[in-house]
């Protein structure tokens, strides 16, 4: 069965654009050793603390609440911050060649990014394709997360399309679900190869 062709491509940008690995900028600080301590430790979520940066704390709010409750990972929460721009691995292999082709065809695109308000001009600085998007939604500085819905709301409102037009491109599946319960057309991500397929099944010049 063909899908309706969107008006439009949604991009989540960490691990389905720009290849993130936490584990890169503590390990640029600290070493292999203990940048993988960190990362799998017990007693403290790393993404969890991340994702409240991502909902608008700033990093003084997160490190003196660290620093109270888990003062033997401050130290490796400041290589992560210090070291930031050595996450940002480089370009998820295949996609943004699909983000090129479709800008080329004239399809519009926007970015809705999970991303740090203080870590976010490390991302433009480093990645041309970026402006190739007509807009990018960066959660922190909204104070709003995915899958949290009104951060959909204002991404689709930025558009000028209704959501139902839009497809959103994501590689966690609660984000994803988030989005088609907002009304998006949602597609996880896995790889280049089968996005490629899903956006070709939905019209798309790719």
């Amino acid at each position: 069965m063909k899908l309706a062709t969107p008006k439009g491509v949604i991009w989540d940008l960490g691990n389905v654009l720009i290849d993130w690995s936490p584990h890169a900028a503590v390990a640029a600080g600290l070493g292999d050793d203990e940048a993988r301590r960190f990362l799998a430790a017990e007693d403290f979520d790393f993404m969890a603390f991340n994702h409240e940066l991502d909902a608008g704390a700033t990093w003084a709010e997160r490190e003196a609440e660290l620093r109270r409750t888990h003062p033997h990972w401050v130290e490796h929460a400041a290589a992560y911050r210090a070291n930031f721009p050595a996450s940002l691995v480089g370009e998820v292999p295949g996609t943004v060649e699909i983000v090129r082709e479709l800008s080329d065809a004239g399809v519009p695109m926007w970015g809705l990014t999970n991303w740090p308000h203080e870590f976010w001009p490390h991302a433009p600085a480093r990645f041309d394709f970026l402006g190739l998007l007509d807009d990018i939604v960066v959660s922190g500085t909204e104070g709003f997360a995915k899958p949290d819905p009104a951060i959909f709301e204002i991404a689709v409102s930025r558009t000028g399309q209704r959501a139902e037009e839009l497809v959103f491109v994501d590689d966690r599946e609660s984000n994803v679900a988030g989005a088609i319960e907002f009304g998006l057309d949602g597609i996880l991500f896995t790889g280049a190869d089968a996005l490629r397929a899903e956006l070709g099944a939905r019209g798309l010049p790719v």
